[in-house]
């Protein structure tokens, strides 16, 4: 799956997407893997309450299934205007 990452959730990762193989059934999980990799996904990951996440493009929660699932977005809060 694509695994897609914007503003400071990007800067802290160094990527703005990468393509993962998991065995994560749910974002939770996914976060946990990702958080396994390298400090600097731990970092992102560490307060997953400043994160938002997307599930084909569908805002969601942490405990949401991924069977299926073509993309998981992590972003920050936005703020309307």
């Amino acid at each position: 799956m694509d695994v897609v990452y914007f503003a400071w959730v990007r800067e802290r990762i160094g990527l703005p997407r990468e393509t993962v193989d998991t065995d994560a059934t749910t974002v939770a999980g996914l976060v946990a893997e990702l958080s396994a990799r390298e400090d600097r996904y731990a970092m992102a990951f560490s307060d997953l309450s400043a994160l938002r996440v997307a599930v084909d493009q569908e805002l969601t929660d942490f405990d949401a299934a991924l069977d299926g699932v073509r993309e998981v977005a992590f972003f920050p809060p936005m703020t309307g205007g």
